[in-house]
């Protein structure tokens, strides 16, 4: 089933490239800038939408759509994937609470109702909607949702029907994750291009559900004015980890020959964390281990890591660390 917490919540690796919603506009203004028209980007980026909402919402089990459209280019996107389920014989019915549009997406908007899809200003006639499509708002929205927008969105997050957010669900801060006075809690969210910031943020979580990429095939070419101020993130998962153990050492290896790791850890309040911190490294496969932490902890972790050496280090009234003993000696790695 659509949903199903027994998924992976990362349905494919997360790439290294991350961005804020003012790279996000300027790699766009990039790519209009060499040419590419605004409403052919938004016709390709809705189609793509499309052939990943066919292939997960069949036709025969979930006919009748709800899509939620915006006054921006979220909504004009959500209007092109509205005119294309409907051309593919799916029950279409479209909720614009707003009055005005940008260009683009009035265009679009007149000709959806010229189809004959249903449009309302409210949710009631999306009620028995199988599934609904939040393109209310996309990345860079700032201010919080307040006043009939956000009981819409309340009304939208009780209903039990899966709901599909394009590019982020309505509500949240595109770098942050915060939720701006409330937002939709999608099913699915359907990140256009890039990855957001807003994906990477524990706080989104919730109102995340399964996210997916959307590639539109940005060229390198509008990612190069960028350069390295794009967010470089790597994801790990259990499988990627185990595929690198066991780690190769020869037979005859000791632990003085594969690295000596010094790590400084812990105090009074928190011995925790300097345990799990050696549990850790020990884990990790590091050869020699050497552990300075607040004189207090030393016995402690002896006891617990006995192939560690464990030096306990004189410590200040509140119980951190003062300073290291002497002959300690930091070098850059």
């Amino acid at each position: 089933m659509p949903g199903s917490t027994a998924t992976k919540r990362w349905p494919q690796p997360l790439p290294d490239q991350v961005v804020t919603a003012a790279q996000m506009r300027r790699i766009e203004e990039q790519l209009f800038a060499a040419g590419m028209p605004v409403a052919a980007l938004m016709e390709k980026v809705a189609g793509r939408i499309t052939d990943w909402f066919t292939a997960h919402f069949s036709r025969q089990d979930y006919p009748k759509v709800g899509v939620l459209v915006g006054p921006g280019h979220n909504g004009g996107d959500a209007l092109v994937v509205a005119r294309e389920l409907w051309s593919q014989g799916y029950q279409v019915s479209v909720c614009c609470p707003f009055e005005r549009q940008k260009p683009l997406t009035a265009d679009h908007l007149r000709f959806v109702q010229s189809l004959g899809i249903p449009l309302s200003p409210g949710l009631e006639p999306l009620s028995t909607s199988d599934v609904w499509v939040d393109g209310w708002f996309g990345f860079g929205l700032e201010r919080p949702l307040e006043g009939h927008i956000a009981e819409l969105v309340d009304v939208v997050n009780r209903q039990s029907q899966p709901v599909v957010s394009i590019d982020l669900p309505s509500g949240l801060h595109t770098d942050t994750g915060a939720v701006l006075g409330t937002a939709i809690q999608a099913t699915y969210t359907l990140c256009l291009g890039l990855w957001k910031r807003a994906f990477c943020a524990d706080v989104a979580l919730p109102h995340l559900g399964q996210p997916y990429l959307i590639n539109v095939d940005i060229p390198q070419s509008a990612m190069a004015a960028e350069g390295d101020s794009v967010l470089k993130v790597r994801q790990i998962t259990a499988q990627t980890a185990l595929t690198r153990l066991p780690l190769p050492r020869p037979t005859s290896i000791h632990k003085y020959q594969v690295g000596h790791l010094l790590l400084i850890a812990g105090s009074r309040q928190y011995a925790g964390a300097a345990l799990l911190a050696g549990l850790g490294a020990r884990a990790s496969g590091v050869g020699m281990l050497t552990l300075a932490v607040p004189e207090s902890l030393r016995l402690m972790l002896v006891t617990q890591l006995p192939e560690a050496l464990v030096v306990g280090c004189e410590e200040t009234e509140t119980g951190a660390i003062a300073h290291l003993p002497g002959g300690f000696r930091l070098e850059p790695v």
